[in-house]
C-alpha cells in the first residue's frame, strides 16, 4: 500500500478526535490528502531583529531576548490582561496576553532566553506583541528555520486546539516519516525542457522552504501539474467526443444564404464577423462537430453570425434552433431573425412556456413535418415531445445558464444515424471571458472572438455620481428625453431580500413619477407577469414611455436603439460583469450614450476598483480580467452553473495565466500523439488521472 494512501489516523499527533475534525473541516483523511494541503502564506524566519529596530507597521518579526517581569491587570470578572516586559538589551518591548497570561507565567521563567515571534504595534509609545511565540532559544537554530509556511483553519478548529501551528507540526511529522522520495506523476521528458524541479522536491520545500526562490520554484512546479491534468482530462475527452461522433457535412452555400446575404444584410460585416464566419464555415466542413464558442461584446453582431450559421444548415436541409435563458431574449432574438429575414420564405417559430394551446401545436407539428426550418425558444425546446425532423444546428445563447444535462438532451433530438452524427454547437455569450478561463471553463469548446463593434457605434460614457446629486442627476436626464432620446433606470434586485428590493423599487418608481411628472413611465421586474412584462417593454420600445424602471430583469434581451441613459441605482450592489451587461443596452444606436453609476459615499476599495475600472473603459474583455483578478474564478458568474467547478489547491486561473498557457500547450501535445493516453510513454500520466478521480476535483463534471 502507497503510504500516502494511509488513513491520517495513523499519523503521530492525531489520533480519532483529530482526524474527525481534518475529515470534516478540511477533507484530509489520508496522508496524501495533508501532505497537498499546502500553505497560504509563509513568513521569513531567518532573520532576527533587535527591539530597537522595531516599528509598529512591521509584518511578523522574530527577536532573541529574556523576561524582566510580569505584570497583571485586572478586567473585570474573570478577566485579566498579563504583561511581560521584554529585553534583548538594545531596548525594552511588552508582550501581552488576554485571558491567557496563566498559562505563559507558569511556562516562561523570568531571566531565561527566548526566540520571540510576533506581530508588533505601538501601545502608549511603546513596541508591543500580543499573544507571542516564545521558544527556548538555546533550541533552536534560526539559521536552518527558513520561512514559516501557514496553513487555513476553521474557527471550529482553533477552539479545539487545532490551529495552523498544528497542521505545521503534523506536516512535518509526515514529511520526516515520507523515507523514500515520492513518485513522479508527469514523465520527465514533460517536466525537464520546463526547467520545472521534481515533484518529491516540490512537495517537501512547500511547507519548509529555506528561502524565497526555493518556494517560487517549488509553486510553479505544483502549480502547473494541477492545471497540467485539468487541461489534459479535458482536451483527452474532448478527443474522445469527435472520435466517436461525426459531425454533419455542410458544404453547400446555396440560394438561402445567397439571397440573404445580397439583399437583406442591414450593412457591412465588420472584419471581425468575416474571421469568424470563416472559422465556422471550416469547421461545417470538416465532418466533426463544431463545438465553437462565439465570445462578442453586447452590440458586436453575434446574432447576426448566428443566422447566417443557421442558414447554411438550412440550405444543406437541415434544420436549426436557437436557445436562449428567457422568454424575453427568446421573442428578442425571433423578432431580429425575422426582422433580418424580412420576406425571405423561411418559416421561424417560437417554443416557449407560455407558447401553449392550438399554436404549439401547430409548431411540434411543423418541426416534425420539416417545415418549421428555425425553432427559437428557451429551454422548453428539451421537452421530449418536441421532435426535429433533422436538427443540424444548434445555437446557444448565454452557455453558463444551461446545464451539461440540458444540452446533451438536444443533441439526442437529431441522431438519424444511431447516434454517430452530432448537430453542430454554436454557443454565444455577450459575458466576455479570459482566455485562461475559457480554456478551463471550456475546454472542450473551440474559441471565436467578435472584438470589433459595427461602424457608426460611438463608445458609451460611463460616469460615477454619489446619490446626494439626485437633482443634478435628474437635469441630465431630463434634457436627453427633451432631445428625443429614453432613459432606462434600474434598481437593484438581490434574491436573498427580494421583497424589500421589490418594495425599493415601487418607492423608487413613485419617486421618480413625482420628479418626472411631463414623461411616461413604464415599469418591469421579474415578479410580474409575462404578459404585463412584455406590455410594458413594449410600449418603452415603440417610444410610447420615455423613461424604463427596471430590476437586472433587462441585463439581456433588450434592443432599444433610440434609448442613450443607463442610469444603475445603488450600483456597488453589482458584480463588474452585471453593470457592463447592463450598460450594453445603450449605445446601440448612433447617439451619444451614457451610462450613470449612482453610489452612496461609504464605498469598500474594492467597490471604488469596480466602479473606476466602468469608467475607465468599455473593453469587455479588461473587465472580465479585472473581474477575475477581484473576485476570483469560483465566484464569476457562470462558472458553477457550467459544471465545470475546479477546486484548485494552488494554481490561480486569474494571476497565473502563462502557466495555464503552458499547461494547455503540453496537454495538446500529448493528446496529437495518443488521444487516450494509454501508450507505455504516457501510463504515469493515466495513473495519475485515475488518482485524481478519487479526489474532491469534480472531474466528473469536466468528463
Amino acid at each position: 500500500m502507497n503510504i500516502l494512501d494511509q488513513d491520517i489516523k495513523f499519523l503521530p499527533g492525531v489520533g480519532p478526535n483529530r482526524r474527525k475534525m481534518l475529515s470534516q473541516e478540511l477533507g484530509i483523511e489520508t496522508f496524501g490528502d495533508l501532505l497537498e494541503y499546502y500553505p497560504y502564506k509563509y513568513v521569513d524566519r531567518s532573520k532576527v531583529y533587535t527591539v530597537h529596530e522595531l516599528t509598529g507597521d512591521m509584518p511578523f518579526v522574530q527577536v532573541i531576548g529574556h523576561i524582566l517581569s510580569f505584570e497583571t491587570f485586572d478586567m473585570g470578572p474573570r478577566k485579566e490582561r498579563v504583561v511581560a516586559h521584554f529585553t534583548d538589551g538594545t531596548g525594552i518591548m511588552d508582550l501581552v496576553w488576554f485571558n491567557g497570561g496563566k498559562y505563559a507565567k507558569q511556562n516562561y521563567k523570568i531571566g531565561q532566553d527566548y526566540l520571540l515571534f510576533g506581530k508588533p504595534s505601538v501601545f502608549n509609545n511603546r513596541i508591543q506583541v500580543q499573544h507571542p511565540d516564545l521558544d527556548d532559544a538555546s533550541k533552536v537554530d534560526t539559521t536552518a528555520m527558513g520561512m514559516q509556511p501557514y496553513y487555513n483553519t476553521t474557527e471550529k478548529m482553533k477552539k479545539a486546539g487545532l490551529n495552523s501551528r498544528s497542521i505545521e507540526r503534523l506536516t512535518k511529522t509526515l514529511i520526516m516519516q515520507l523515507k523514500e522520495p515520492l513518485a513522479e506523476t508527469i514523465p520527465n521528458f514533460i517536466t525537464a525542457p520546463l526547467h520545472l524541479i521534481g515533484r518529491d522536491e516540490a512537495l517537501r520545500t512547500l511547507h519548509y522552504p529555506q528561502n524565497a526562490k526555493d518556494l517560487e520554484k517549488a509553486r510553479v512546479r505544483m502549480k502547473f501539474e494541477e492545471l497540467f491534468f485539468v487541461q489534459l482530462n479535458i482536451l483527452r475527452y474532448a478527443s474522445d467526443q469527435r472520435r466517436k461522433y461525426c459531425g454533419f457535412v455542410f458544404n453547400r452555400i446555396g440560394d438561402i444564404f445567397n439571397t440573404f446575404y445580397a439583399q437583406n444584410l442591414p450593412f457591412e460585416l465588420t472584419g471581425a464577423q468575416k474571421r469568424v464566419m470563416r472559422e465556422i464555415r471550416q469547421d461545417l466542413c470538416s465532418g466533426r462537430q463544431m463545438n465553437r464558442l462565439l465570445q462578442g461584446d453586447v452590440g458586436s453582431g453575434k446574432t447576426l453570425v448566428a443566422l447566417m450559421t443557421m442558414l447554411i444548415a438550412l440550405d444543406n436541409g437541415y434544420q436549426a434552433c436557437i436557445m436562449a435563458p428567457t422568454e424575453i431574449l427568446a421573442e428578442q432574438h425571433l423578432a431580429t431573425i425575422r426582422e433580418f429575414l424580412k420576406d425571405m420564405p423561411v418559416r421561424v417559430e417560437l417554443l416557449t412556456g407560455i407558447v401553449k394551446g392550438k399554436k404549439r401545436q401547430e409548431v411540434l407539428d411543423g418541426l416534425l413535418s420539416g417545415d418549421v426550418q428555425i425553432l427559437v425558444g428557451t429551454h422548453a425546446i428539451i421537452e421530449d415531445t418536441v421532435q426535429f425532423a433533422q436538427l443540424g444546428m444548434v445555437v446557444i445563447d448565454e452557455q453558463h445558464r444551461f446545464g451539461v444535462a440540458q444540452r446533451a438532451k438536444l443533441w439526442a433530438k437529431a441522431s438519424p444515424d444511431g447516434g454517430r452524427s452530432l448537430p453542430h454547437v454554436l454557443v454565444m455569450t455577450a459575458t466576455p471571458i479570459p482566455r485562461t478561463l475559457a480554456m478551463t471553463l471550456y475546454g472542450d469548446l473551440d474559441v471565436s472572438v467578435i472584438d470589433e463593434l459595427p461602424p457608426g457605434r460611438k463608445p458609451i460614457r460611463t460616469t460615477h455620481v454619489f446619490d446626494t446629486r439626485m437633482t443634478s442627476l435628474y437635469d441630465g436626464i431630463r434634457r436627453q428625453i427633451n432631445e428625443g432620446r429614453q432613459v432606462y433606470i434600474v434598481f437593484p434586485l438581490i434574491e436573498e431580500s427580494e421583497k424589500i428590493d421589490l418594495k425599493n423599487l415601487e418607492q423608487g418608481f413613485e419617486v421618480l413619477r413625482e420628479a418626472f411628472p411631463e414623461f411616461r413611465m413604464s415599469k418591469v421586474h421579474g415578479k410580474m407577469k409575462p404578459k404585463d412584462k412584455e406590455e410594458e417593454m413594449q410600449k418603452f420600445v415603440s417610444g410610447e414611455t420615455q423613461i424604463l424602471v427596471a430590476t437586472t430583469v433587462i441585463e439581456v434581451g433588450v434592443n432599444v436603439p433610440n434609448a442613450s441613459v443607463m442610469v444603475i441605482l445603488d450600483a456597488q450592489r453589482f458584480g463588474l460583469s452585471q453593470l457592463h451587461q447592463l450598460r450594453g443596452r445603450v449605445g446601440r444606436g448612433a447617439d451619444q450614450s451614457f451610462c450613470i453609476l449612482v453610489t452612496t459615499f461609504k464605498l469598500s476599495e474594492e467597490t471604488r476598483k469596480r466602479i473606476d475600472i466602468m469608467c475607465e473603459t468599455n473593453d469587455g474583455f479588461r473587465i472580465a480580467e479585472a473581474d477575475l483578478k477581484l473576485r476570483g474564478p469560483g465566484d464569476l458568474e457562470g462558472t458553477q452553473q457550467s459544471g465545470m467547478a475546479f477546486d484548485l489547491k494552488i494554481a490561480n486561473i486569474a494571476r497565473d495565466g502563462q502557466l495555464v498557457q503552458m499547461a494547455r500547450d503540453e496537454a495538446q501535445k500529448i493528446i496529437d500523439e495518443d488521444p487516450l493516453c494509454q501508450s507505455a510513454k504516457y501510463q504515469i500520466l493515466w495513473k495519475r488521472m485515475r488518482e485524481l478521480r478519487k479526489t474532491n476535483v469534480n472531474w466528473a463534471a469536466i468528463s
